[in-house]
């Protein structure tokens, strides 16, 4: 039986169409390399534990997963490309707690991080420390608390810019503690550093990295960390809820994330492969010399983690008054 040369194009055509439209199966998969956008720059904390993790991937994948900095307008350029990429796997974003509070705090924006993402897992938790200028009267959460509440209006608790993790972790804590004290927000970490150690704030909220050479130099003193458990890194340091705050809790995390509508055969594959990943020497000698637990999660314990954490700081921004922007 003979074809026209326009059914046979026709033909050609629909298989091709077939075969680009088929659905990436998880025992083909990768069969090309991965990309991961990272929303920040290079050369950060999040971004350091992102490469170790691609380059474990890239090892027990035989596929190459590279990372593709995407920095811009506080992550919201690298969001935006990762919800517009094909949702076939080959292109993974790295999400965090700051972009919970991203949705807390913006009016609109171009990506939705509760429906335009599938979540794989979490790759790092980490809170934050206050600290005190080394000589401080302040030795204890309690001091701290117990000062306020004697001299309302005086004290000062420094973090960086408002809306941050830091300036809502300290806003968390005033509304807990009932406390009559002033957040005074800087642009920069190294601004509020400075202003610790000028004795301009009592105590500050910042990540230990940003605080780590004058707490390692003694300069400053660490009185609590914000997670629920202490820190690897500073395991003598007592959390806030040891220290008497019940209940406050600030951990911020990292982790992956696909573009809504990938494979969900592919997702549990990366999902298994990144928590064995976490597991490596490489991983987890890093994230403890950082204060950082590197610990895997479910899809759908992190699609809960992020409801939970959009709700909460939505609320301590209401309460605290700061204006949607």
């Amino acid at each position: 039986m003979r074809y026209s040369t326009s059914v046979v194009c026709g033909m050609s055509l629909a298989l091709f169409v077939a075969m680009i439209s088929a659905p990436v199966r998880a025992d083909t998969y990768p069969s090309k390399p991965v990309r991961i956008i990272v929303p920040y720059g290079p050369g950060g904390i999040a971004d350091v534990t992102m490469r170790l993790v691609a380059q474990d991937l890239s090892k027990r994948f035989g596929q190459q997963f590279f990372i593709e900095n995407r920095p811009g307008a506080g992550g919201i350029v690298g969001m935006q490309a990762a919800r517009e990429a094909r949702a076939d796997g080959y292109t993974l974003v790295m999400v965090g707690g700051g972009l919970t509070i991203a949705k807390a705090l913006f009016k609109s924006l171009p990506y939705n991080i509760e429906t335009d993402f599938t979540p794989i897992s979490t790759t790092a938790s980490y809170g934050l420390v206050i600290a005190t200028k080394a000589g401080s009267p302040y030795k204890t959460i309690k001091d701290v608390i117990a000062s306020a509440k004697a001299h309302p209006g005086t004290l000062n608790l420094g973090t960086i810019n408002a809306g941050s993790a830091q300036n809502l972790s300290a806003e968390l804590f005033r509304n807990m503690a009932g406390l009559d004290v002033t957040i005074v927000p800087y642009k920069t970490t190294p601004d509020l550093a400075s202003a610790v150690l000028r004795g301009d704030v009592d105590v500050a909220f910042e990540y230990y990295v940003g605080f780590q050479s004058p707490i390692t130099n003694g300069q400053m003193t660490v009185l609590a960390t914000t997670a629920p458990k202490r820190a690897s890194n500073l395991p003598n340091v007592p959390t806030v809820i040891e220290s008497g705050l019940t209940g406050y809790e600030v951990t911020s995390w990292n982790g992956l994330a696909v573009p809504t509508g990938a494979p969900s055969d592919i997702v549990t594959q990366l999902n298994r492969a990144v928590d064995e990943a976490l597991k490596s020497p490489e991983v987890q000698n890093f994230s403890n010399a950082a204060g950082m637990d590197a610990r895997g999660m479910s899809p759908d314990d992190l699609r809960n983690r992020i409801k939970s954490d959009v709700a909460k700081w939505s609320e301590v921004i209401e309460k605290a008054g700061i204006k949607k922007r």
